[in-house]
């Protein structure tokens, strides 16, 4: 799409900027980078720097107390299989290209096409900006890039964004009560109140994710119809239907199953190879069992009040690992330790590395093509 195409499309008009001005308040109407400029503001907020700094000081102070039990913690992380440790790092980057091209076929759905390269770019940086800021901030940093790159509409990205987490979810819930039950189908009525209530949370999780479905599909539009609400929002919540439900049809969805499915293998496959990598004699969780873990500490990573859960995924994770699998609290300390490394701190600094080579967080632009969709227009009552 040339530069005049861009500036003649019909989709950069006012409305948008008023999607643009709610996804990324903060942004600077000045010549700088106003993206770049977001993002350093917000790592500047005291309530970043304090969702960083709190878990931090409390897990500091937990392996404080524990200091004797952590004691070769340092030995057994050191003496980890630096082979085994590479293959999980290879397997974990490995499922960003199929995110990125799931989320490329949620955008062809919702009347976007876009490069698999730009799709997986744009969900790498997003990640990295869920590991350094509270709040999930990344999946509306995703929406805004892409439309800060193309002129696209933003709240109908944000659909896409939305749908491809409501599918994880799902997956994560289904996924993790298929191995709970694999794993402790012998003992079902001797299940101790912790797995109880995690089982309990996941049957929970998919009603209320069906429910909500539902009801935004049933009667969203004839809510925000009947509502006495500007014509504008009325629009944004269109465009941000558009996204949720186009992106994913009858058709389309076995195959964005498979592939969620498939990135949910790979987070599984990487603490497989950890645990291996740390090789601890006696320790055998099974495939059923290192699945639940690994979905116990994605689903964790949800938790807003911190970047990438931090605090949240090592004290639940740390819990299943001691209190249902029987783990010993140092080796479940180092299993936590190297697979975190993996999985949040590359995040960051090979996310940095992208962030300063990338020309997406300057709006440096790229290739989207427009295909047409036929949705009505909400109406109001009459």
């Amino acid at each position: 799409m040339t530069e005049q195409e861009h500036h003649r499309h019909p989709i950069g008009q006012p409305l948008e900027q008023e999607a643009e001005a709610l996804i990324n308040p903060d942004a600077p109407a000045e010549d700088q980078p106003a993206e770049q400029m977001s993002l350093l503001r917000r790592l500047r907020q005291p309530r970043t720097i304090l969702s960083i700094v709190v878990p931090l000081v409390i897990i500091a102070i937990a392996v404080f107390l524990n200091r004797k039990v952590l004691a070769d913690v340092p030995r057994d992380v050191a003496q980890a299989n630096p082979l085994l440790v590479l293959a999980a790092f290879g397997v974990y980057y490995l499922g960003f290209p199929v995110r990125g091209y799931r989320w490329k076929t949620l955008l062809k759905g919702a009347g976007y096409r876009i490069s698999n390269r730009d799709a997986t770019e744009i969900l790498f940086l997003s990640w990295l900006v869920n590991c350094v800021v509270p709040a999930k901030l990344g999946d509306v940093y995703r929406a805004y890039l892409l439309k800060l790159n193309s002129p696209v509409s933003a709240t109908r990205t944000l659909g896409t964004v939305f749908i491809e987490r409501i599918l994880d979810l799902f997956a994560i819930a289904i996924l993790g009560l298929a191995a709970g039950y694999w794993r402790f189908r012998d003992n079902l009525g001797e299940l101790s109140w912790t797995m109880q209530f995690i089982f309990a949370l996941g049957v929970a999780l998919v009603i209320v994710l069906a429910v909500l479905l539902v009801v935004l599909r049933s009667f969203g539009r004839r809510v925000i119809g009947a509502l006495p609400v500007p014509e504008r929002l009325v629009v944004l919540y269109e465009r941000f239907e558009e996204g949720v439900f186009n992106s994913v049809g009858l058709r389309g969805l076995p195959w964005l199953g498979l592939l969620t499915v498939t990135i949910w293998a790979t987070e599984a496959l990487r603490l497989w190879l950890v645990i291996a990598a740390l090789g601890f004699p006696g320790l055998h969780l099974g495939p059923s069992g290192v699945l639940f873990v690994a979905l116990i500490g994605s689903l964790l990573t949800a938790v807003p009040l911190t970047p990438a859960g931090l605090g949240a995924v090592e004290t639940g994770v740390g819990t299943v690992l001691v209190g249902v699998f029987g783990v010993p609290l140092g080796q479940a300390t180092a299993i936590i330790l190297v697979d975190r490394a993996i999985s949040v701190f590359t995040i960051v600094f090979f996310g940095a590395i992208a962030y300063v080579l990338s020309s997406k967080p300057r709006g440096g632009g790229m290739r989207v093509e427009e295909i047409p969709l036929s949705v009505a227009p909400i109406k109001p009552p009459a």
